[in-house]
This record gives structure tokens, sequence and C-alpha cells, in this order.
């Protein structure tokens, strides 16, 4: 089945969403990466250590004990975090003020040594990360998969579009518009199957203007039984 164009999905999501308007403000602003400079590596650490220990779990759980995790790990300084040695890694994963899980725990070093190694090359993380092409964002999965740890699936891209990174996700309704349509019919996470969704996106952005983030939102309001409302824009997919 070929390519939808750009059109027919904005016109069917906005007749799904109550008009262009409202699509408009649903689909949020466009490419934010020029502003990701100014955001300090520690809260890059921040972000993927909450959507770690988010993933399959309560988000509301994590959310109402982040501060605790704020205080337990040095508010995510890199050079804190990174000297904490593995007897203390062991006491804070037993702490109930936190979530106790000691495999999740470890990944906060972990991906500490990650940021870290990346401002050896001679610019912050952050700057790393805003000037990574959007027509390449698999690219940055992968880099995160494997440089840093439980940052493979939906878990990175999740922390990238919390921190403002533009990037598509692969939710339910996005994966299913692209096996409705026999762009993907293997295992989602394949490189192959990553590789096609992204040249889908990149043919969209040429089309329409938007960002991965706006073109993703699209294809989710245009596809399933998805409810969302204007006022549930933050959690759009």
């Amino acid at each position: 089945m070929a390519l939808e164009k750009y059109d027919d999905i904005y016109q069917r999501a906005a007749a799904r969403k109550g008009g262009t308007n409202k699509l408009k403000i649903l689909l949020g602003a466009g490419n934010q990466d020029h502003l990701l400079s100014e955001i300090s590596d520690d809260r890059f650490l921040a972000e993927f250590s909450k959507k770690v220990f988010q993933s399959g779990f309560v988000w509301r759980v994590v959310e109402n004990k982040w501060p605790n995790f704020e205080e337990s790990f040095f508010n995510f300084n890199i050079e804190k975090v990174l000297m904490m040695p593995e007897e203390m890694m062991e006491r804070k994963a037993s702490d109930p003020k936190i979530i106790r899980n000691f495999n999740k725990v470890k990944t906060i070093k972990a991906n500490a040594q990650m940021i870290f190694e990346q401002q050896q090359q001679g610019q912050t993380f952050a700057e790393f990360i805003a000037q990574w092409p959007s027509d390449n964002i698999i690219g940055l999965w992968a880099f995160l998969k494997k440089h840093g740890q439980r940052l493979g699936g939906n878990t990175g891209p999740y922390a990238l579009r919390a921190l403002g990174k533009d990037t598509f996700i692969v939710s339910r309704d996005v994966e299913a518009y692209f096996r409705a349509h026999d762009i993907v019919t293997g295992g989602i996470q394949t490189k192959s199957s990553l590789q096609a969704i992204q040249e889908s996106f990149n043919h969209w952005q040429q089309q329409s203007g938007l960002s991965l983030s706006q073109l993703s939102r699209l294809v989710a309001y245009a596809t399933g039984d998805n409810n969302i409302q204007l006022e549930e824009v933050a959690n759009a997919e």
C-alpha cells in the first residue's frame, strides 16, 4: 500500500478532532530544538532516570516520589552521581522514599557516565542532543540504546520528547497506522521497520513543514479510537 499524502492524513485528523482550529492546538508547537542547549545536563539525566522508572510502572507513583529521587541523587549532578560507590547505590535502592529497584537505580550512574563521556568531546550533552538532525532521529535512539542503559524501545524517545527534542513516538496508534498501510510488517523495533517509519516522517515533513512531534501526533489522531481533548495535549500520544 502506498504512503498516504500528508493532506489526506491532516483532513482525516481534523474531521475527527472537531476541525482544523482545534487540531492545530492539539498538534502543539513546532521544532524547539534550538532551546535544548539551554537545559543543564543534570536535567537530561533526571528525565532519562524518570522514564526508566516509569517504564512498566505506574507513572503517577513515580511522579509523586520524584522529589525524593532528586534529593537522593544530588539533583542528578553528573559528577556527584559518578562518585557514588556501589554500596551507596545499594543503600539508595533499599530506601522506601524512592522506588526500590536496584537494577533501575544502577542505570542512573550508567547514564550519567554516558553523559559525562559525551561532555569530554567538548560540548554539553544538551548541545549534542540539540544538534542531532531530525531526519535521522532513529540514529539518536540507537545511540541512547547503545551507550546508555534501559533507554531502548520507547523509553529514550519519551525522555527526549519530555525534554523538548523533536522526535516522533511509535505509540500504539502510530504503530497501528504503519501496519495498516503495510509500511511495517515485522517487529516494530527492527532496523528496517524504524528506517521505513523515519523515511515516512521525512517525506511528510517535506510536504508539510511540520515537526516530527506534530506529525507523530497527527498520525495518532487520524488513527484508532483515541479520544484526546484539548486539555490533554501534554499526553497527546
